[in-house]
């Protein structure tokens, strides 16, 4: 790898230039793995916003879906996610998924992820299978219920040994830098190096958007810090296109504690026969659903919502104390764990949940190689918009779509590899117009107004008039960000503050474009289905000029 720091008047501002062939922004697994595939071919950058261990991947409790039992077959899996997507998967996309999952699971599979093993009836070891909700067959390999834990830790040890991947931890992408030759190209991304407090560039053959997604864009979410939807809003600004925004998944089941707002109940809890119930212990699934508590999220995080609002209550429960204790604690050790040190018992008691927004089924558009609308950007994971999740993701897709399209990115790449590349001039990082901010509370307030009013305005249920009002504030609260950015040295807060504000007018107007009401988008207004299910596409206009390094100038009323 090389970094080169160029002349200027002071070592402090130094413009540090770094080079690759492949900048993958997010390590998580997409990222990770879409590095792994590459590495033994070309030079890599891997960007973490923080520790490398730390995204969305790390937290994934339920598992990875394919189809290994002989009872299952693909085309059930296809059917399962076309009927969780609410009409609007595009079934190309879910069958190019569920056909190369079996592939996907023994590549990582060989590569050590520890997925749980059982003894069968001849004595033979097999891998376990659970099944959750909008699963028509056990097909789901876990590792206990801390599968994403184990394999970010995996795959992290891999690359990390890799001597052609290079990791720049705490460094936060800003924009991707078009390019003056070619508009459909860019040559690389300016990024925030958090520990030195200062702007770099990394010049790159191929940019590979991993950055997960934007539910940190509303008050309660399940996911980590990082995931403030900064990929999507970096495509947007470069001029790609963006679909399906305003479906944002509410996971059912989020752990209802004041110690622990975003802790994660999985779903593989009520595979294995957990029930919701009221505070009396009344189950109450089967009046919004047939299939009761296996019923999938969007259903059942409405029920949550409704049952709570019907009865004042700050909760509902999930209770699988029924179970044996052993088999609980066997299955669900993580789980048992994090709920004892907090007082709860969950061989004995049940779990206190709430929804919470967890996943963001829309993204940057792309097609089966994970390529974007420019020649030399992919976007991987669940920033990306593949047409897998339709209106409502399934269960334990989502894993499985960052490795599916990793491997699809990573094929496409080093087909591309041995094209002309011509070197182009990158403009250092100038922030000889602006000065430190004093006044940094602006950032907290106008990061606390924007979460708080997306809950209420842009949450679970919807109607025009909560859209509208969310909109005219955010279109506020854009120009006081602009103003604010334009004037004064970036942090890591403001920079997640532009993405969040571009993030969340994508999902307003999206979910404004959306005459109906359908999986994870119910509108009071407009509460029936439309007969021809479309894809919500958003397009940016397009750009006539660069904007200069450090400013915030950007093509008006995308």
């Amino acid at each position: 790898m090389k970094s080169v720091a160029s002349s200027l008047p002071s070592a402090e501002h130094q413009s540090i230039e770094h080079q690759c062939d492949v900048l993958v922004i997010g390590s998580g697994a997409a990222g990770l793995s879409l590095a792994l595939k590459l590495a033994d071919h070309c030079r890599v950058i891997v960007l973490s916003k923080s520790d490398r261990n730390e995204g969305s991947t790390r937290y994934a409790q339920g598992g990875i879906a394919a189809v290994f039992d002989e009872q299952d077959s693909i085309d059930a899996h296809v059917a399962d996610t076309l009927n969780a997507g609410a009409g609007l998967c595009e079934e190309a996309a879910v069958r190019f998924t569920a056909e190369n999952a079996k592939e996907a699971l023994t590549w990582l599979i060989n590569h050590g992820v520890p997925f749980d093993t059982e003894t069968d009836e001849k004595g033979e070891e097999r891998f376990h299978l659970t099944r959750e909700g909008g699963h028509s067959h056990r097909r789901i390999l876990h590792a206990a219920d801390a599968t994403g834990e184990a394999l970010q830790i995996t795959l992290n040890d891999v690359v990390s040994a890799h001597p052609n991947i290079e990791f720049l931890e705490r460094y936060n992408a800003i924009d991707l830098i078009r390019s003056k030759q070619n508009s459909q190209n860019c040559t690389g991304a300016y990024v925030w190096n958090l520990q030195r407090a200062h702007v770099e560039v990394i010049r790159s053959r191929f940019i590979v958007l991993a950055t997960g997604g934007a539910s940190k864009v509303y008050q309660y979410t399940s996911n980590p810090d990082v995931s403030s939807g900064d990929g999507i809003a970096m495509a947007w600004r470069a001029g790609c296109r963006v679909a399906n925004m305003e479906f944002n998944q509410f996971h059912p089941t989020c752990l209802y504690h004041p110690q622990a707002r975003n802790f994660l109940i999985t779903e593989a809890l009520r595979g294995e026969g957990a029930r919701l119930c009221h505070a009396d212990g009344t189950p109450f699934m089967k009046r919004f659903d047939d299939r009761g508590d296996l019923a999938p999220r969007d259903i059942v995080a409405r029920a949550i919502d409704y049952e709570m609002k019907r009865l004042g209550a700050e909760c509902m429960y999930l209770d699988i104390s029924h179970k044996p204790a052993e088999f609980v604690v066997k299955h669900f050790p993580n789980i048992y764990r994090k709920c004892l040190s907090l007082g709860i018992d969950i061989t004995t008691q049940p779990i206190p949940v709430v929804p919470a927004a967890h996943y963001s089924c829309g993204g940057v558009m792309t097609d089966f190689n994970a390529k974007t609308d420019l020649d030399n950007v992919y976007a991987v994971g669940e920033v990306a918009y593949t047409g897998l999740h339709g209106a409502n993701r399934m269960a334990s897709n989502s894993l499985l779509e960052c490795v599916v399209y990793a491997a699809a990115a990573a094929k496409d790449i080093l087909s591309h590899l041995q094209d002309n590349y011509v070197e182009e001039p990158i403009a250092p990082w100038d922030e000889s117009q602006v000065t430190n901010s004093d006044e940094e509370v602006i950032i907290q307030h106008n990061w606390h107004e924007l979460r708080f009013f997306m809950w209420d305005y842009v949450g679970i249920v919807r109607t025009n008039k909560r859209l509208e009002r969310a909109l005219r504030r955010i279109q506020l609260l854009s120009q006081e960000i602009q103003e604010y950015y334009a004037n004064f040295r970036v942090s890591n807060n403001l920079l997640e503050l532009r993405n969040l504000v571009t993030v969340a007018e994508l999902i307003v107007r999206c979910a404004m474009e959306r005459k109906e009401s359908r999986g994870l988008h119910y509108n009071l207004d407009y509460p029936d289905l439309l007969p021809d299910a479309k894809p919500t596409v958003l397009k940016p206009l397009p750009a006539k000029w660069q904007p200069e390094p450090g400013s915030m100038a950007t093509v008006k009323d995308h």
